[in-house]
C-alpha cells in the first residue's frame, strides 16, 4: 500500500484528508478550492441522492432545473439575502476572450466589446431565481402548492477549503416551495427537516439534533431555520442540512402573488432546504477510522466484496470459479458486490484496501471454506467474523448488513452523548468547551452576547433544540434571565 493514514489522535485534519484522497472518494482539482469526485465518491453521492430523491417525490415534491446564472440584480431585491452572500460570489462579467501577444507570448484576455450589459453572478444558491420564475407561474390558489426541488452545482467563492466540507463548487440539493397560508409553509419547512433527520439517522448513521438556528446563525433571507446537527469524532459540531421559513420576504422582492378563492391578491409564503456533498464528509468524520472509510451499508457503493484465496494455480481456479457463483447469487439477492480476481496482489493487500475504501463486508473464500462449503464473513465496522454456509449466504449476508448499519449508529450516538455536557457557569463553559463535544448551556438570545461568546471561545449556537421544556435560569455568559438551554460547540 501507499504511505500510511495519519493517526486520528495525531492529527484529525490530517487524517481526514488522507482517508478522503487515499480512499479515492475525491482528489484536489487544478481550480484552486474545487475538488474531483472521484467514482467511488460520486457512486456515494449517488446512493445518496438517490434515496433522498424517492423521499421528497413520496412526499409530492417533483424534481425542476433552474439556470446556473442569475442577473445580479436579481441578488439586490433581497437586502438581507444580498448582505449573506455578497462576500462569495463569483460574477461573469464577459461573454468571449481575445487572444493577444506581448513580448513574444500568447495569451487570452476578455474581449473589451463583449462586456456584459448586466453581470451575472454563479448562483450560490438558487431563491432569487426560482422565485422570479414563481411569480409567472403563480397565478392563482390553484397553482399551489408548488413543491420543486433541484439537484444541482453551486459556487461560493471560498478562501479556506476543505474536501467535501467546504469546497468552491459543490453538488446539493435545494427545494423551493410556494404556499398560500404561513402555517403551510411552516408544515413544509418541518416535513423536510423530518426527511433530513431520518435519512441522516437511518441510511448514514449519524445521529443529529434538530431545532432552529438563531438570528445570528440563521440563512440570510430567512425568518426561521431549522436545522439538523451532527457531532464529529473530534468533538466539532457539522450543520448537516436545513430547512428555512422564507415568510414572504422573496414573494415580496418578487411580486409573488396569487388570487384567493375570494378574489383577493396575497403574496405567497415560501420555503427552501437543502443538503450536500458535505454529507459525505460527514460521514467520514463519524465512523472513520485509521485504517479508512467506514460506510453505512444502506449508503456503500460496494456492500460486500469477495476475496478469493488460493497457494496454487488448482486452487485459484477452484476459488474463483466458487466466487463467481457467489456473486451471482448475491447481486441476484439485490447486494451491490464484487469479485476481486486479483492475480498481482496478496490477499493482505486486498483486506486493507477493501477496508480503506470502507466495504461494509469482506466474505474470504480459500480452499478450507470451500471443503466446508461456507464463507468467512468479516465485518469492517469491529472485524468481527461468521463462517457462513453457501445455502445461507443471501438472508445471512442481509443480516449481517442490517446489523452493522444499526451498530454503527449506536456506536455514533452514543460516542456523541458521551460528549454532551451540561455547563451553568461560565468558568465551566471556557474549560468544557476546550474538550470538545456539545455544551448545553443556558443563553439569552442576544445577539451581542453570542458573538462575544464566540470571539472569547470560538463557540457558537448550533441549535435550539425542539421539544424540549423551557429551563430558565441566568445566562451563562452575561447572567441576565435566559428561558432554556442551547447547544453551543465549536464548528466546521
Amino acid at each position: 500500500m501507499a504511505k500510511e493514514i495519519t493517526p486520528r489522535e495525531k492529527d484529525y485534519a490530517r487524517w481526514y484528508t488522507d482517508v478522503v484522497t487515499r480512499s479515492t472518494l475525491a482528489d484536489y482539482s487544478p481550480v484552486k478550492g474545487c475538488m474531483v469526485i472521484r467514482p467511488h465518491g460520486y457512486a456515494l453521492w449517488e446512493n445518496m441522492r438517490d434515496a433522498l430523491d424517492r423521499m421528497f417525490k413520496a412526499t409530492g415534491h417533483v424534481n425542476a432545473y433552474f439556470p446556473l446564472f442569475i442577473p445580479k440584480s436579481f441578488l439586490s431585491k433581497e437586502a438581507e439575502h444580498v448582505e449573506g452572500f455578497a462576500k462569495e460570489c463569483a460574477i461573469v462579467t464577459h461573454t468571449r476572450l481575445k487572444g493577444v501577444e506581448e513580448d513574444g507570448k500568447r495569451f487570452v484576455v476578455p474581449d473589451p466589446d463583449s462586456r456584459l450589459e448586466e453581470e451575472l453572478i454563479v448562483r450560490p444558491t438558487s431563491e432569487t431565481i426560482i422565485y422570479a420564475m414563481y411569480a409567472k407561474w403563480i397565478q392563482s390558489w390553484r397553482d399551489l402548492p408548488l413543491l420543486i426541488n433541484q439537484w444541482a452545482n453551486v459556487v461560493r467563492w471560498e478562501m479556506r477549503t476543505r474536501l467535501f466540507l467546504r469546497t468552491t463548487e459543490f453538488l446539493w440539493q435545494e427545494g423551493h416551495t410556494a404556499h398560500a397560508t404561513h402555517e403551510e409553509a411552516i408544515e413544509e419547512a418541518l416535513t423536510i427537516l423530518e426527511i433530513y433527520r431520518k435519512f441522516a439517522e437511518e441510511w448514514l448513521a449519524i445521529p443529529v439534533l434538530t431545532g432552529t438556528k438563531t438570528e445570528k446563525e440563521k440563512f440570510a433571507g430567512a425568518v426561521t431555520t431549522w436545522c439538523i446537527e451532527a457531532m464529529m469524532q473530534d468533538g466539532k459540531a457539522l450543520q448537516a442540512g436545513t430547512s428555512h421559513d422564507l415568510g414572504q420576504n422573496f414573494a415580496r422582492a418578487f411580486d409573488l402573488k396569487y388570487q384567493t378563492r375570494e378574489g383577493n391578491w396575497e403574496y405567497a409564503w415560501n420555503t427552501s432546504w437543502g443538503v450536500s456533498t458535505r454529507l459525505i464528509g460527514a460521514l467520514v468524520m463519524t465512523h472513520g477510522d485509521d485504517d479508512g472509510l467506514v460506510l453505512p451499508p444502506r449508503v456503500a457503493p460496494l456492500q460486500v466484496v469477495i476475496v478469493p484465496i488460493w497457494r496454487n494455480d488448482e486452487q485459484q481456479r477452484a476459488t474463483i470459479a466458487a466466487g463467481r457463483e457467489l456473486l451471482a447469487k448475491l447481486r441476484e439477492a439485490g447486494f451491490r458486490v464484487t469479485l476481486d480476481e486479483r492475480d498481482n496482489v496478496n490477499p493482505g493487500f486486498k483486506y486493507a484496501e477493501w477496508e480503506l475504501r470502507g466495504v461494509p463486508l469482506r466474505l474470504e473464500l480459500g480452499p478450507r471454506d470451500l471443503e466446508k462449503n461456507a464463507v468467512m464473513a468479516v465485518s469492517r465496522l469491529d472485524r468481527q467474523k461468521t463462517s457462513i454456509p453457501f445455502d445461507d449466504l443471501p438472508a445471512k449476508v442481509g443480516e449481517l448488513l442490517d446489523g452493522i448499519q444499526a451498530a454503527m449508529l449506536e456506536r455514533a450516538r452514543k460516542f456523541r452523548d458521551e460528549r454532551t455536557r451540561e455547563v451553568d457557569d461560565w468558568a465551566a463553559f471556557e474549560r468544557e468547551i476546550e474538550a470538545g463535544g456539545f455544551l448545553r448551556a443556558r443563553h439569552c438570545g442576544d445577539r451581542a452576547c453570542e458573538e462575544e461568546i464566540q470571539e472569547k471561545t470560538k463557540a457558537t449556537v448550533r441549535v435550539q433544540p425542539d421539544g424540549e421544556p423551557d429551563d430558565p435560569g441566568p445566562c451563562v455568559h452575561c447572567g441576565r434571565d435566559a428561558p432554556r438551554r442551547v447547544v453551543f460547540a465549536r464548528a466546521y
